[in-house]
């Protein structure tokens, strides 16, 4: 992979947040507005980002801005002024939580002295150390690379300048910039042709499930919302949970036997952000058409955070960038972290979900002490059920080929034989299966969709 952005051995850390003033009359409707975030909470955010890849931030603070400089994004006087606080602290990186052009970035760094970085270079920083499988690694790195390409920032320079020949013909050859261009541009070709071959394999994947077919139940959210604990919770497994943002990055699949329900596949994927970088979701969208082919979409929203709403917009946002409206009827909101709220209000958000129409009611749930849970998995097997077709097919007792392919390509939920020799099959299976087992089994099947 690439240099990480942030060097070797870079620990002290002053977060900055520049942040675009707005008007009286804006700012009213800001505030009565809950899913608009305050320039304090956007500030904690970055530095949450930053101590997820343990740099130690000595110090942090809000700009606010009514203009943005196309030199140095903030003002001359702000810039001196934190020039002096980058030398009286030793501090070794600054993070801006905005999106710095490569000039900008520049600037900044020859007035500091001091490595600086934007919000999507922390973020693919942290992606960077999260990414555990081969597929994750080259997601991130053609992002990272796609990212470093209008930058150029020099990571490459231990490769030799190329000359041209001697003479007329030869030229001077290629500078330093150009060789770094066509190396970055080189490598992303190369990542871009093993991710197609990823992306082929994933889809065998998906078509051999699809022939068993189990429904997909898939799990989003914010970062930190609690997927990874929930996740656990549901399949029993070890994944990392951790109070941390993105402390999971590749998506983990299990399949899951719900009591008196079907049997499914659970998928954690990897959780949204505000200003998640557009090179991001389309790196990892390969990874998300899982989402996009779910049965079941499981929101999972930390309702103790005081941005709850503003994450909600934020997934809402990224969801519907993969085609998938808030309205879609495979949504089912989790409202997650009930055991950190005090009586009254989770008495009000209680109210509030008893309210919304069945159809759309929230789950109230504590991941981690388990509350909920219960009424959350049967509410999943209800759900699911929708989406497959209820038949009963009776078969001789005697067939255990039929029985077995029964098996295979579908839910089998009970069977029952008679006296006379009779087996009665119950199953659920996909709409696209149904003409399948009606071809193969006559008037021996019955039933109808439910």
């Amino acid at each position: 992979m690439t240099p990480s952005p942030t060097g070797e051995g870079i620990a002290r850390c002053l977060v900055v947040g520049p942040y675009i003033r707005i008007g009286e009359a804006r700012a009213a409707l800001a505030r009565a507005d809950f899913s608009a975030r305050t320039p304090e909470a956007r500030l904690d955010e970055a530095t949450g980002l930053a101590r997820a890849i343990d740099l130690e931030v000595v110090h942090t603070g809000v700009v606010m801005l009514s203009t943005v400089r196309p030199a140095t994004y903030l003002g001359k006087g702000k810039v001196e002024e934190l020039a002096g606080l980058v030398k009286s602290l030793e501090i070794e990186l600054v993070v801006m939580d905005c999106a710095l052009s490569p000039v900008q970035q520049r600037n900044l760094e020859k007035a500091w002295g001091a490595k600086v970085l934007d919000r999507t270079g922390l973020i693919l920083e942290i992606f960077g150390r999260r990414a555990a499988t081969r597929e994750g690694t080259l997601q991130v790195e053609l992002a990272h690379l796609t990212y470093q390409k209008s930058r150029l920032v020099r990571s490459w320079t231990h490769l030799e300048r190329q000359r041209g020949g001697f003479g007329f013909l030869g030229g001077p050859g290629e500078t330093q910039i150009e060789t770094d261009r066509r190396l970055i541009q080189d490598r992303i070709r190369r990542i871009e042709h093993e991710l197609e071959g990823v992306k082929r394999t994933r889809s065998l994947h998906r078509t051999s499930r699809k022939r068993v077919p189990y429904p997909i139940v898939a799990l989003v959210g914010y970062t930190n919302a609690g997927k990874s604990t929930l996740f656990n919770r549901l399949t029993r497994s070890g994944v990392l949970a951790a109070d941390m943002l993105f402390a999971t990055l590749d998506p983990t699949l299990r399949s899951v036997d719900l009591p008196n329900g079907p049997r499914v596949i659970l998928s954690d994927t990897v959780g949204f952000i505000s200003d998640l970088p557009t090179m991001l979701v389309a790196a990892f969208r390969a990874t998300l058409e899982e989402v996009i082919e779910a049965d079941l979409i499981l929101h999972v929203r930390d309702v103790s955070h005081g941005d709850t709403q503003a994450q909600s917009r934020d997934v809402d946002k990224v969801l519907d960038e993969l085609g998938i409206p808030p309205e879609d009827e495979r949504i089912l909101e989790v409202w997650n972290k009930i055991d950190q709220l005090s009586a009254e209000e989770r008495e009000r958000l209680e109210n509030l979900a008893a309210r919304q129409a069945a159809e759309r009611r929230p789950m109230l749930v504590s991941a981690v002490s388990g509350e909920g849970l219960d009424t959350l998995v049967a509410t999943i097997s209800e759900r699911v059920a929708r989406t497959r077709v209820a038949l009963t097919v009776e078969i001789d007792a005697s067939d255990g080929a039929a029985l077995s392919w029964l098996h295979r390509n579908g839910d089998v939920l009970d069977t029952a034989t008679t006296e006379a020799g009779v087996t009665t099959v119950h199953l659920r299976v996909h709409p696209s299966r149904e003409g399948q087992v009606r071809a193969k089994f006559g008037e021996r099947v019955h039933g109808m969709a439910g």
